[in-house]
């Protein structure tokens, strides 16, 4: 294939709905349910059913490129301009654990201001990117996702000490697999992550989404010298349960950061399937274009006010946004009930609801 070849245009045939999907969906909320239960209990304070632990708050701009080419300038992107953002880098699990249980990191993006018919359902005038360092899905569907699911329920608030002895082990096992050329996304799942720096690390949207007229998937690459100097930087949490937050406050008072927003535009439905996010888009056959750029000031990430303002009153939710941006797939279909169950469910039980920012203001 080649960068000829051109991009699939978007249809509603290209999903493959199943009539099984509602009730997934149903037994993954009594399965959030019994997380987001024993963690509100523990902490006396419901917090995220996954993505449980942030490290660190941004406030910043993203510049949507002049001069993109017609496939490149759709939905979001089809209008030069800057855009107030913030951004929220966190850990996977649901329950909140020390740094030293090294787990895939999440960066969720919300884009104020935008324009265009939203999705059903969809609040404000917001469009919410949720990302993880990894090109990946571990779960074909939603069904495959919810046993794992029930799986991690059960470890929930258990044995944080056997979960960071796994973890190392865990370490271990990925890093001989690396060697001999495999990734392996379960085994980094459940712990064996590298423990990198949040901040020198990609972000992959994963699953894929309408983009305009066509289809792709997202990704955000760090560029500025200083935030690729900390790729690949590991970072030793020894007897300091709080690492991540540490680590990132300090760099992000004197770093320049800067990133890019690109896109990989399915062209081709067998090689970049739509409905099955663990196969991965091979860049040589989709390669990532730059649309936006994303700059954060020097600042403090883990203020009160940030960690009020973000951390509690926002919901981040891939279905928060424009039509022309839609979730596609089983898995993408399954996170839209799901993760307003579980925001739902903080709201209830914090007595703190959540709201889209409105203004451009963060």
């Amino acid at each position: 294939m080649t960068m000829t070849q051109t991009p699939v245009r978007y249809s509603p045939d290209v999903e493959d709905v199943k009539p099984d999907e509602a009730e997934t969906i149903t037994k993954l909320n009594e399965t959030f349910d019994k997380i987001l239960e024993t963690t509100a209990e523990d902490y006396g304070h419901a917090v995220r059913s996954v993505h449980a632990k942030a490290h660190g708050f941004l406030d910043g701009v993203l510049i949507v490129h002049d001069g993109l080419s017609p496939e490149l300038a759709q939905g979001l992107f089809a209008t030069p301009g800057e855009h107030k953002v913030v951004m929220r880098f966190s850990t996977n699990a649901g329950d909140i654990l020390p740094d030293t249980i090294s787990l895939p990191r999440g960066l969720a993006l919300k884009v104020m201001d935008v324009d265009g018919e939203r999705l059903p359902g969809a609040d404000g005038q917001t469009q919410d990117f949720v990302m993880v360092n990894g090109s990946v899905f571990q779960n074909k569907t939603a069904d495959q996702f919810l046993g794992n699911l029930k799986l991690l329920a059960g470890t929930t608030d258990k044995l944080e000490g056997t979960k960071e002895a796994m973890s190392k082990v865990l370490r271990g096992v990925n890093t001989v697999l690396s060697a001999v050329g495999i990734e392996s996304p379960k085994v980094q799942t459940l712990g064996g992550a590298p423990n990198s720096d949040p901040l020198g690390e990609t972000y992959f949207s994963v699953t894929p989404f309408r983009y305009g007229d066509y289809i792709a998937k997202f990704a955000i690459f760090p560029v500025s010298k200083d935030l690729t100097d900390q790729t690949d930087t590991t970072i030793d949490a020894t007897g300091r349960p709080d690492a991540l937050r540490d680590v990132i406050r300090s760099e992000t008072q004197v770093l320049e950061m800067e990133w890019e927003v690109r896109v990989q535009l399915c062209r081709d439905l067998e090689e970049q399937p739509v409905e099955d996010p663990t196969v991965e888009w091979k860049q040589d056959d989709a390669p990532f274009q730059t649309v936006a750029t994303i700059r954060a000031a020097k600042q403090d990430s883990l203020t009160e006010d940030k960690f009020q303002k973000i951390n509690e009153e926002m919901r981040f939710s891939i279905w928060t946004g424009l039509a022309a941006h839609q979730p596609l797939g089983n898995i993408n279909r399954a996170r839209n009930g799901t993760y307003r169950h579980s925001a739902d469910f903080r709201a209830r039980v914090n007595g703190c609801p959540y709201h889209e920012p409105v203004g451009g203001r963060a």
